[in-house]
């Protein structure tokens, strides 16, 4: 059951991860581009970032947890 849930959190983290690029090229890499590198988040922008972290959270969390009990 819990390789099931760690297989959704990776999927879904990876997904929000990759919904949240903003410029392409090495530009972005580094801040430069559109939107700079302290543009506010604002509306979904925001919403990605904060479930983001959150996933990033449980996917620690349950990497350590499946540690320990195996």
């Amino acid at each position: 059951m819990t390789s099931i849930i760690y297989i959704i959190v990776t999927v879904a983290l990876v997904t929000l991860i990759l919904l949240q690029q903003r410029s392409a090229g090495m530009s972005g890499l580094f801040g430069g581009g559109e939107g700079g590198f302290y543009q506010a988040r604002r509306g979904l922008e925001r919403f990605f970032f904060g479930a983001t972290v959150v996933l990033g959270i449980i996917f620690v969390a349950l990497s350590v947890w499946q540690l320990l009990h195996r």
